[in-house]
């Protein structure tokens, strides 16, 4: 029986953004407890059960989740290192590791790499070190170093980030029964907005089908890593990974078609948003559905706070009817804690998590409804779920009225790639006829099957598609299309 030490680090950091992610806002998980996840929709779900049916005896380190957010405190890095190094007894077959890739804390610019390095010189060149990462990982020359196989997502939004850690397992099976292969990186000097990762449309289409095309018997995977552009490191930015049993030259012959392709189509990864005067007047025309303003600038997933007030100012301006917005804003939740169902108040939202949005609107709105914020994914293959599992939490939560706009605030940030954000708070988002959504992409397999259209804002905030707004310091020189 194959012994293998699983543990997962999952936080991708915006290090231009005001907030620091501590130790109190990761969920923690340690020992035994990482077992209850076996099954879930979760990466680390998809490989326990995976070594279950393999037949492994798994001893479970320790799993660390947090949102995307700000810069990491170095506690973080050091808590799970010491569970890390509590776990290993020495006695395991493999290590399998749960990662982002885009990790930045206060002194390790790759906290990836950084962790990597001390498994390898705790475990020694002889125990395999597998694991699965996001396809927006900032890759490292530490991580392709320090272990034997690291697979990527390949979809964006994320519906297949349980499959690849299971896809990971089946290679670290490979390696058991076959030889050690490694790992070789190319790093390409293209950042890619986040707008322009998906991978229904090209560069990232095109790249990985390409990816597809070049595995083989000797070429065990071929990543594909968008990158994550608001981490200002010098590893941010695409790059490709090839998994070998075989040569070098075999992966460098991979790197050459794939760095030609993306050269290529850059130009599409620039996208097209709208300013809000622009599409306005849209909203007032019939649509025949649902039509989602999307907000990347805003983009929670991105590491956004969540509460840019532009998107919520236009809505009232306009008098838009039927419309509904989410608004992370604890301090509004918490004003409406006296208020009764139905009474109306003056409250103060959003405007409070950065220093781009023109600040907090004040409004007097109806209280609808408040709740604890907890509800179970719809969709178990979402990005979400990848993150989660199969429940969220958005703490305590109100849903007020201001003339026909309805803002959910929530407690904690919840990215909108779930639609049980709202049937939760009984709200049927497909019944309305405008929404904001405050992400770049992986919003899409939630909305795209209830909207009749979309428009791209081009608002300020912490996720905004123009990188050259962004004080970048540490990149790699010649980065596109800076």
């Amino acid at each position: 029986m194959k012994r293998i030490l699983v543990a997962g680090l999952f936080h991708e950091t915006h290090t231009f953004v005001e907030e620091v992610s501590s130790l109190a806002d990761f969920q923690v998980k340690r020992g035994r407890v990482l077992m209850d996840c076996a099954g879930d929709p979760s990466p680390l779900g998809g490989i326990l059960e995976f070594a279950e049916k393999q037949g492994w005896d798994v001893v479970p380190a320790a799993d660390y989740r947090c949102v995307p957010s700000g810069m990491v405190e170095d506690e973080v890095v050091e808590a799970w290192w010491v569970d890390f190094e509590t776990a290993w007894k020495g006695d395991c077959d493999a290590v399998y590791l749960v990662l982002h890739g885009a990790m930045v804390s206060h002194s390790f610019p790759d906290v990836e790499g950084e962790l990597l390095y001390r498994v390898r010189n705790l475990v020694g060149n002889q125990v395999p070190v597998f694991g699965v990462c996001d396809l927006h990982a900032n890759f490292s020359a530490a991580m392709a170093g320090y272990a034997e196989c690291i697979v990527a997502y390949r979809e964006n939004p994320h519906t297949d980030a349980r499959e690849a850690a299971i896809r990971a397992g089946r290679l670290l099976g490979n390696c058991f029964h076959t030889t050690r292969p490694r790992m070789h990186l190319h790093q390409a000097k293209i950042l890619l907005p986040p707008i322009g990762t998906s991978t229904s449309e090209n560069p990232m289409r095109a790249l990985e089908a390409a990816a597809r095309e070049m595995e083989s018997s000797e070429v065990w995977a071929v990543n594909i890593a968008a990158g994550f552009a608001f981490a200002d490191t010098p590893d941010t930015g695409l790059s490709f990974q090839v998994v070998t049993s075989g040569s070098s030259e075999m992966a460098e012959l991979c790197f050459d078609r794939l760095e030609r392709l993306a050269d290529d189509l850059k130009e599409d990864a620039r996208g097209h948003e709208e300013s809000l005067d622009a599409v306005m007047p849209h909203l007032r025309e019939r649509a025949g559905g649902l039509t989602v303003l999307v907000e990347p600038a805003d983009n929670i997933g991105g590491g956004a706070p969540g509460d840019c007030t532009c998107c919520l100012r236009a809505l009232v301006d306009h008098s838009i009817e039927d419309a509904a917005i989410c608004i992370n804003d604890p301090q509004a939740v918490t004003a409406l804690g006296s208020v009764a169902i139905g009474q109306k108040a003056k409250l103060s939202i959003g405007g409070k998590g950065s220093v781009m949005d023109p600040g907090p609107i004040s409004l007097e709105v109806e209280l609808v409804s408040r709740s604890d914020g907890r509800f179970e994914l719809e969709d178990k293959q979402s990005h979400l779920a990848s993150m989660l599992g199969s429940h969220a939490e958005m703490g305590p939560c109100a849903v007020v009225r201001h003339q026909g706009v309805l803002v959910l605030l929530t407690t904690f940030k919840t990215a909108p790639f779930d639609l049980g954000q709202w049937r939760s708070q009984g709200i049927d988002p497909a019944s309305l006829k405008v929404i904001v959504v405050k992400a770049a992409v992986a919003h899409r397999r939630a909305y795209d099957p209830i909207t009749a259209r979309s428009f791209s804002v081009d608002t300020p905030g912490p996720c905004g598609s123009d990188l050259s707004q962004f004080p970048y310091q540490n990149l790699r020189p010649g980065m596109w299309p800076l």
